[in-house]
Formats: structure tokens, C-alpha cells, sequence
């Protein structure tokens, strides 16, 4: 992860060189290197993706590339507040490592899951959930795309939600392999913990409009930001909205800036209309140069 355009780019080397020396250990090596079971440890992962996004991001500012608006799902939203001027890079990575070590605290392994149901429209998934609680937790934690749910709580609950979601039609309904139920009311301990973190932050206006995934609405007020990232810990990710209100308020043209290409697809499921390129390796940049320069 990265170490292509850590090799080439002297900027994108300074970046996982001040990750480095902000985590105070060698965070490089692991995306570089591995290996994959510790870079998939959240704690890891969350502050091994963020660097590698704003390692893309520098190259592409070094080439004069500059939103219009910016939009993260989930972990990417820090991403974008680095992106738009509201959090440092070294405030941002060392947040979301103690980010990942709250979520992974808040629920010991195996009691909570998580698991996409394809299909079905949002309603039925949270009237779904609603039933298939019995006493625990189960809910919406992901609003994708059209069609696209993510649901996230007690592993009984999200099991038995599985269940009624095929018998009520759904395409898939499907568990999924993550290490901790994310954006359910399971969170809200990892949401206190967190809170306390970015309080003692400095957010600066944002220099652009980001819109947020818990409201799907513009905020360009650091303060609003901060309130964002608490309530987005234990709420639901509002993609398919987000995606929708920036196409609204006048984006053509999309750029997935890190690791993957899961949002192009999801972007694509909401609006074929817009533009969409992913940067994350040389290949990719030299096509949103391409597309964009």
C-alpha cells in the first residue's frame, strides 16, 4: 500500500514519514511490507489508510489539483478534512488510530458483525432490523447505493436479520468479515471515548464544502466538523445521500483519492451520469492527469 508512489514521489514519502514519527513506529513498513493479519487490525488499518489517501492527495495538490467539494465514507471523511485544511495530517493519523483502538474496545470479537443485504430499499431494511432485534442491537449502519444496505450489531440479531431479509426478497444478505460492528448504537462507548479526543483538537474552517455522512449535508465550520466525526461513530454512514447532495449542489466529476475503487462502484450505482476516476497508484494518477490537467 503505497510503496510504489512513496518510491517515485518525494512528497508522498514525506507523508508516511511524518506518519511515522507521529505514531512512533514504523507504520511505512507495515503498509509497505505487511504483514496482512497486523495491517488488518483497525488500529492499523485506519491510520495505514488515511496516510496512504493523503500520500495520493499530496501528489495530486503538488500538481495543482484542488477540490470543490469533499466527501469521505467513514474512516475517508478524516481523509477529507486533511484534504480540505480542517485537520493536520499529523492530528488526523494519530485521531484515527486511537479511533480504531476505541471501536475495537467497544465490542469484544465475535459479539458483534456486520452484513450487506442487496435488494431491498432502506425502509424495508430498517423495518427488517426492528424485527429481527428481540432485545439486542441490529441497524442500518451503512446506506450505500441503491439496493445496498450494510447492517451492523449483535452477531444473534444481524444473523437473524440475514434470515428475514431473504425471506422478505432480498438479492443477497450476506455477513461480512470486519473485526467490529461499526456505526451502531454498539458504538457509543468508542463515540464517548472519541469525543473527549476531539474536543481537544483544533479543526480550522474548512478552506471547501465537505459533506457529512451522518446528515449528508455541507459544512464548512471546523466546529461543525468535529460535532460530525462524534455523532458518525455510532450513526449511520449516508452515502447514497452524500452522493446525491453533491451532485445537487453542481459535481461532475469524481476522484476516489486512496486505496480501492469501492466508491466508483457505489458512485456509479447513484449516478451514472457523473465522471469517475480513482487515483491510488501511478497508472491511476496518470489517468486522472489525463482526464483532469
Amino acid at each position: 500500500m503505497g510503496r510504489e508512489l512513496a518510491a517515485r514521489y518525494r512528497v508522498a514519502r514525506s507523508v508516511f514519514d511524518e506518519a511515522d514519527r507521529v505514531l512512533g513506529f514504523p507504520l511505512s513498513k507495515l503498509c509497505f511490507e505487511g504483514p496482512d493479519d497486523e495491517l488488518r487490525l483497525t488500529e492499523n488499518t485506519q491510520p495505514a489508510i488515511l496516510t496512504a489517501s493523503i500520500a495520493v492527495l499530496r501528489i495530486l495538490e503538488e500538481k495543482g489539483l484542488r477540490p470543490d467539494f469533499v466527501a469521505g465514507h467513514s474512516l475517508g471523511e478524516y481523509s477529507a478534512l486533511v484534504a480540505a485544511g480542517a485537520l493536520t495530517l499529523a492530528a488526523a493519523v494519530a485521531l484515527v488510530r486511537r479511533r480504531g483502538q476505541y471501536m475495537q474496545e467497544a465490542v469484544p470479537v465475535g459479539v458483534g458483525a456486520m452484513a450487506a443485504v442487496l435488494g431491498l430499499e432502506p425502509a424495508e431494511v430498517a423495518a427488517i432490523c426492528e424485527k429481527a432485534a428481540d432485545g439486542q442491537v441490529v441497524s442500518p449502519a451503512n446506506l450505500n447505493s441503491p439496493g445496498q444496505v450494510v447492517i451492523a450489531g449483535n452477531r444473534e440479531a444481524v444473523e437473524r436479520a440475514t434470515v428475514l431479509a431473504k425471506e422478505a426478497g432480498a438479492k443477497r444478505a450476506i455477513m461480512l468479515q470486519v473485526s467490529a460492528p461499526f456505526h451502531c448504537a454498539l458504538m457509543k462507548p468508542a463515540e464517548e471515548r472519541l469525543s473527549v479526543d476531539l474536543d481537544r483538537l483544533t479543526f480550522a474552517d474548512l478552506n471547501c464544502p465537505l459533506i457529512t455522512n451522518v446528515d449528508a449535508k455541507p459544512v464548512t465550520r471546523g466546529a461543525d466538523a468535529r460535532e460530525a466525526l462524534k455523532r458518525q461513530v455510532s450513526r449511520p454512514v449516508r452515502w447514497q445521500e452524500s452522493v446525491q447532495r453533491l451532485v445537487s449542489e453542481g459535481a461532475s466529476t469524481f476522484v476516489e483519492v486512496g486505496p480501492g475503487k469501492v466508491l466508483i462502484g457505489l458512485i456509479r450505482s447513484v449516478d451514472k451520469s457523473v465522471r469517475m476516476q480513482n487515483a491510488e497508484d501511478e497508472k491511476s494518477l496518470e489517468n486522472v492527469f489525463a482526464a483532469l490537467l
